[in-house]
C-alpha cells in the first residue's frame, strides 16, 4: 500500500521517517473514513482549480495554498497559470490517472 506525504502530496517508503520531497517528518495520519469523489474533484479542478479548490478538497493543502496565492497576490493578472493548472489537475483526476486522495484513499466513482 502506497504511503503519501502530508505536506507535499509524494509517494514516499512505508518505511520513512522523513519525506524525500519536501524534508517534513512524516506523521501516520489516520486514514480519512470518508471516501472522496472522483467526479466532484475533477469538477473542483476544471472550474475552481484557480483557487486550488480541488486540491483543498483532495487534502493536499500545500499545493492548493500555492494555487490560491498564485492567483490573489498577482492579483489575478497570473490566474491563467492557476486556471491552466487546475484545469488538466481535473481532467487527470477525471481520466483517472490521479486516483487517490493526499491520504492515499482511492477515489470513488
Amino acid at each position: 500500500m502506497a504511503k503519501y506525504c502530508t505536506h507535499c502530496g509524494k509517494e514516499i517508503d512505508e518505511q520513512a521517517d522523513v519525506c524525500i520531497g519536501c524534508g517534513v517528518k512524516v506523521k501516520e495520519e489516520p486514514r480519512n473514513g470518508s471516501a472522496k469523489s472522483k467526479i466532484a474533484a475533477g469538477l473542483l479542478g476544471i472550474f475552481l482549480g484557480v483557487f486550488g479548490v480541488h486540491n483543498f478538497y483532495l487534502g493536499y493543502t500545500g499545493k492548493a495554498v500555492g494555487q490560491l496565492l498564485i492567483t490573489i497576490l498577482s492579483c489575478g493578472i497570473l490566474s491563467f497559470v492557476s486556471a491552466i493548472w487546475g484545469l488538466i489537475e481535473g481532467i487527470l483526476i477525471l481520466a483517472g490517472n490521479i486516483d487517490t486522495d493526499a491520504y492515499g484513499n482511492k477515489l470513488t466513482e
